[in-house]
């Protein structure tokens, strides 16, 4: 029997970011990226849904812990990307390009270490209700 199962913890972050690239021009910006290429910056109400796919551990009948999650969730990411510049205020897009497929490869990354080797993990992340991205797919 395959008790893999997959746990799911759902979590919402704002945040203000500029997708833009310093190589090209202003107008090569402005025609690729559109409005998310204004100079002051705009913002986002992002959900973000994070996946841990395993077996059951016969003693405690969970995948992992969810408070566990929860608070590494919250302490590693939310803290970290809540009310932020993604430009500005957050090292690990200081010379990448805040955009929604980065930002899950960010937080997949920043998450990974932190859970057990033996779970899969996937981050799926709603920059809007109807634009979102999965990492890994």
């Amino acid at each position: 029997m395959n008790n893999k199962v997959a746990i799911c913890r759902v979590e919402h972050f704002n945040a203000a970011h500029r997708l833009h690239n310093p190589l090209w021009s202003d107008e090569k910006n402005k025609e690729v990226f559109g409005l998310c290429n204004n100079k002051n910056y705009h913002g986002h109400n992002y959900e973000l849904i994070v996946k841990v796919i395993g077996s059951i551990d016969p003693l405690t009948g969970f995948v992992i812990d969810i408070k566990t999650l929860s608070n590494l969730i919250k302490e590693k990411v939310l803290l970290r990307f809540d009310h932020q510049n993604l430009n500005l205020d957050v090292a690990e897009f200081e010379n990448v390009n805040p955009t929604a497929e980065n930002i899950a490869v960010v937080i997949y990354n920043i998450l990974r270490p932190f859970i057990n080797e033996d779970l899969e993990l996937k981050v799926t992340l709603y920059e809007t209700e109807r634009n979102y991205v999965e990492y890994p797919y």
